[in-house]
């Protein structure tokens, strides 16, 4: 039996139960930070030194980059490193710091997507207004929302979750700290108190998704009044990358928190908690890239400039 007072730390899901196989998992794990370091990184670069991409919809493609830069870091840094000196644990502070950071940068990137929807509604349905809808004071102050308001929200599920008594032991059956592990480690009734928070959070989240889907209905009935193919394709452009980065995002983690428990397992936790933390932030680059002509162009100026090319 123990209290959390006693727990000085807690021991996450290792990779694999070999030296050897730990050692391939943290080169593996080495190669995706590294590629979405770069993808990211580029992309800030190119956003941040070219003129033509200072918009809106770069702009958020910016704070998108930094949110997915900071997603991945939290966890990936101490899984590789446990895997190298094959340990386990992980400090009860450190613990507490990444549920409050991937709480934060998780619901920051899903506020900035649902933004992002609204700006390719503007963009598209109205872009008579986009300017004056959509200036920098505007895009300024919904960013700084949709950080802010994650903020608070981490704040309130961490000190919620934290100041739980635990009694189950400290063995967290994932990769890193999340919040579903650690309330299966209380021995109080108080956790409800934190599944209540837990389903006002789902609930705003659900909202979140409602205004995305209607505003890709809008985007869709204006697009298919488009009389011209070549209006269609430019239309259809813009949107694509945002609507596969907000499938990619919301598939990973709607699985995640809903799948059954029939088919939950230590393993299947594993790949499932992989898919929304790190598959994200690694591919997102390369599909606002893809067919994006403008950013193509700067990354190529940008790679020139710093003679790789």
């Amino acid at each position: 039996m123990m209290n959390s007072s006693s727990v000085t730390e807690f021991l996450l899901l290792a990779f694999a139960d070999t030296h050897e196989l730990q050692l391939l998992h943290f080169a593996l794990l080495l190669g995706i930070y590294l590629a979405a370091l770069l993808g990211n990184g580029l992309i800030l670069s190119a956003v941040a030194c070219h003129h033509r991409l200072h918009t809106p919809m770069y702009f958020f493609l910016l704070n998108l980059a930094l949110l997915d830069l900071g997603c991945i870091s939290t966890t990936l840094p101490k899984a590789m490193a446990n895997a190298l000196w094959d340990t386990r644990a992980i400090s009860y502070q450190g613990c507490a710091a990444q549920v409050f950071l991937l709480v934060f940068l998780v619901g920051a990137e899903y506020s900035l997507l649902t933004v992002m929807a609204y700006d390719r509604y503007v963009a598209i349905c109205k872009p008579l207004h986009y300017r004056s809808l959509l200036g920098s004071r505007a895009c300024a102050q919904m960013a700084a929302a949709a950080w802010g308001s994650s903020f608070l929200n981490a704040v309130l599920h961490t000190a919620n979750t934290f100041s739980l008594p635990l009694c189950q032991g400290n063995v967290v059956d994932q990769f890193f700290c999340e919040i579903p592990q650690i309330l299966k480690l209380s021995c109080s009734d108080t956790y409800l108190r934190e599944v209540g928070a837990l389903v006002f959070s789902f609930s705003l989240a659900f909202g979140c998704f409602v205004f995305i889907v209607l505003s890709y209905v809008q985007i869709f009935r204006t697009v298919l009044r488009i009389p011209s193919e070549q209006g269609w394709h430019k239309a259809f452009s813009t949107c694509l990358p945002h609507l596969v980065v907000v499938s990619l995002f919301l598939s990973t983690v709607m699985f995640a928190s809903l799948k059954p428990p029939s088919i939950s397992s230590p393993s299947v936790d594993l790949v499932v908690s992989f898919q929304y933390s790190v598959l994200p932030p690694a591919v997102n680059p390369l599909i606002y890239s893809m067919r994006n002509k403008e950013l193509k162009e700067a990354l190529r100026i940008l790679l020139q400039y710093s003679g790789f090319q």
